[in-house]
């Protein structure tokens, strides 16, 4: 291959060096996988997986998205099938598959980052003993990191069957006795009812959570917040300020699971021993098994550089950080309440496109001038020696 094809072709590798690493192959990573391509720029998608988005494949069997297909694509490719359907789990690992295919994106399976600094002026990445170095970064891994269980668990009989909702798969998997799942968000709703058909299930819910429907009036939901405009609203205004905080039951409430699909609801559990768990109100049940829908906690401790607030916490504005060329993708709320979700990823992986496609302009610009200012030092020196 000539270099000026090479340059031209941006799934051509460098020898390890890069304008712009990815960091996660999943929605957001393919997303901004897209924009980098289109600007032909030289980049790669590092995945610590085996496979491209491994977060839905750790996600049980039935899984169905609250999203309509019609709000389910990424840019360039709609989701196939009824548009008003709502697609599966294992159609949307296809289609980000097929994505990733018709677009020819560059992805390193089995490439965990184990740590991202800075070294004159560029970023360092250590991927399982190489040394990788790129201009810009955007980090694309998502809400979706470490599973997190209380440590109550720890206080349960080793008898008793545990998994955090990452380890369920199906109904089938789960002791035939007392079932408790502790977490009172979407994903604990939808393991209790589907485990309500099989099992004596037992949901415990801390935080309540408004329930909203998934039709309205004949329309999806979604359809709702896209015509009024809601799915826009960003998390500095009014209005996202309350509400991103606040999770919602799609398609779901505490009423609906208790009389349709008679499933026992209990506080918040706080204390364990043996088989026994006690709640918030005094009361308690005996388990045979327990799931843990309690969600997830961000881990950024292989990031060496000072993007956090004295808390810990990412110091971000729409994904973009302190560091010069470093950017987040796919984190709730990032922009607004659409920002981890498949169908408006995009727009916030657009705009970081454009921050991208800026800051590799403004380094061009300044190469000339740097090379000037050292063509003069060493006109400089020579006329010093002589």
């Amino acid at each position: 291959m000539s270099e000026a094809a090479d340059e031209r072709d941006p799934r051509v590798k460098h020898a390890d060096d890069y304008e712009v690493v990815v960091i996660g192959a999943g929605q957001a990573g393919l997303t901004i996988g897209y924009y980098l391509a289109r600007q032909r720029r030289r980049f790669t998608i590092l995945e610590r997986g085996d496979s491209i988005a491994p977060a839905w494949r750790e996600r049980w069997d039935s899984l169905t998205l609250f999203t309509p297909r019609r709000y389910s694509s990424l840019p360039g490719m709609p989701f196939p099938g009824d548009p008003d359907g709502y697609p599966t789990r294992d159609e949307v690992i296809r289609y980000l598959e097929r994505y990733a295919d018709t677009f020819q994106l560059s992805i390193e399976l089995n490439s965990s980052v184990r740590r991202l600094s800075r070294e004159d002026g560029r970023f360092v990445l250590d991927v399982d003993g190489r040394t990788i170095a790129a201009d810009q970064v955007v980090v694309a891994t998502g809400p979706f990191q470490t599973p997190y269980v209380p440590e109550l668990a720890k206080d349960i009989d080793s008898a008793v069957w545990q998994v955090h909702s990452t380890g369920y798969r199906r109904p089938s998997d789960v002791p035939e006795e007392a079932v408790l799942v502790v977490g009172g968000g979407n994903t604990g709703f939808q393991i209790a009812k589907e485990l309500s058909a099989t099992h004596k299930v037992i949901l415990s819910v801390g935080a309540r959570q408004k329930p909203l429907p998934q039709r309205l009036a004949g329309r999806d939901l979604f359809w709702w917040l896209t015509k009024t405009g809601l799915i826009h609203k960003t998390v500095e205004s009014r209005l996202g300020q309350r509400l991103k905080d606040r999770d919602t039951l799609i398609g779901s409430s505490p009423r609906q699971i208790t009389r349709r699909y008679d499933v026992e609801l209990k506080p918040r559990a706080v204390a364990a021993s043996g088989r026994t768990l006690r709640f918030e109100d005094g009361s308690e049940v005996e388990a045979d098994a327990v799931i843990w829908a309690t969600g997830y906690r961000p881990d950024y401790s292989w990031i060496d550089l000072p993007i956090f607030d004295e808390h810990g916490r990412l110091r971000h504005r729409r994904g973009v950080t302190d560091a010069p060329g470093l950017y987040f993708l796919g984190l709730t709320w990032q922009h607004t309440r659409g920002s981890a979700l498949i169908g408006w990823v995009k727009e916030d992986a657009e705009f970081i496109g454009e921050r991208i496609a800026a800051f590799q302009e403004a380094k061009k610009q300044a190469e000339p001038q740097r090379e000037r200012g050292e063509s003069g030092v060493r006109a400089a020196a020579r006329a010093r020696e002589e």
